[in-house]
């Protein structure tokens, strides 16, 4: 096997034994070490690296704790048939969490594992699941749930192997992130579609902050934009009891509550984009068609996938703030 297979760079922020681990995971991945390959002994790699025997040791029992390599008296340490295993825990299922999944597993390796859960916004469950996961696995990637900061419980993971995707703010500059923004970017998104706006009497934004999974920015965002153009708007916390009437633009976050504001519109026969508008959060497929199409303001939740995948790939650390669009349809 080349020596240069299994040159060992310096990372900071990484003990010795995790700077060999990581090499050889990344070497297995990426295809320059196979299934079967033959290792060097741990006193060879020792006097390659000038590491000590026990960090060389402690780093391949490591990988075999991972199933990536094992160990046959006559053998020695040699790759296994175990894959890259990644974590990835998303906040629900949905359109637009599908589009970045299917990015995100398209863009890897066959080879790479992937095992994909949800906390659905439960603490506990979010808590638990990180817990059951440490140790198990490769790389972590993560939906936080606190815009403003990280769960505490992502500090036990080592930050060189941790993403945060769509929001949160990472603890440390080891950390990386991929998210995007629910103030400013929403502003300008409203700002880009005022024309449209001002037709409407009042924009009404559907919201509970005990309900709704969004940050609280997006409605600050929305009453500077009303303020500063002189557009009534109310906050609701749900459409169920709330009349639809021709002049108003419903800002609607949840899936849930766009479908029952059509059906009211459908109801009444208002046409929305004349009657009335609506302006939903986050793009999906069935929202380019649907009545001839929603309006969104949205993320590219295809490129925070394929973004993702780049992190697992490469592991070099990524901050980014993904640009977000106002995607003008028929209902406005």
């Amino acid at each position: 096997m080349s020596k240069s297979l299994l040159k060992i760079p310096e990372k900071a922020g990484q003990t010795k034994i995790q700077q060999v681990v990581n090499a050889i995971a990344e070497a297995i991945a990426n295809g320059r070490l196979k299934e079967g390959e033959i290792l060097p002994s741990v006193n060879r790699l020792s006097t390659d690296t000038g590491f000590s025997r026990d960090t060389i040791f402690k780093a391949y029992k490591a990988l075999k704790k991972r199933n990536l390599i094992d160990s046959a008296p006559t053998r020695g340490y040699y790759i296994t048939g175990g894959s890259f295993k990644v974590f990835m825990l998303l906040d629900d299922f949905s359109g637009f969490k599908e589009q970045l999944y299917q990015s995100f597993r398209s863009n890897l390796p066959e080879s790479y594992s992937v095992d994909l859960l949800f906390h659905h916004y439960n603490r506990e469950v979010f808590t638990q699941l990180i817990q059951n996961s440490l140790g198990r696995y490769s790389l972590y990637i993560v939906m936080n749930i606190d815009h403003g900061g990280m769960e505490p419980v992502l500090n036990k993971i080592d930050p060189t192997r941790l993403l945060i995707l769509d929001m949160g703010r990472p603890s440390s500059d080891k950390i990386s992130s991929i998210v995007q923004d629910f103030d400013q970017a929403v502003d300008k998104c409203l700002e880009d579609g005022l024309e449209h706006l001002k037709k409407y009497s009042e924009l009404i934004l559907v919201y509970n902050e005990n309900e709704t999974p969004h940050p609280a920015d997006t409605v600050l965002a929305i009453s500077r934009f009303c303020d500063r153009h002189g557009i009534g708007y109310r906050i609701v916390k749900n459409t169920i009891h709330e009349q639809v009437k021709k002049g108003q633009c419903w800002f609607l976050i949840r899936d849930a509550d766009l479908v029952e504001v059509i059906k009211k519109c459908r109801e009444k026969n208002l046409k929305t984009g004349r009657d009335i508008g609506i302006l939903s959060y986050n793009d999906t497929p069935m929202k380019q068609i649907a009545g001839g199409g929603i309006s969104v303001i949205s993320t590219d939740f295809e490129q925070m996938g394929s973004l993702a995948a780049e992190f697992v790939k490469n592991r070099q650390i990524i901050t980014k703030v993904l640009p977000t669009s106002l995607i003008l349809r028929e209902s406005v």
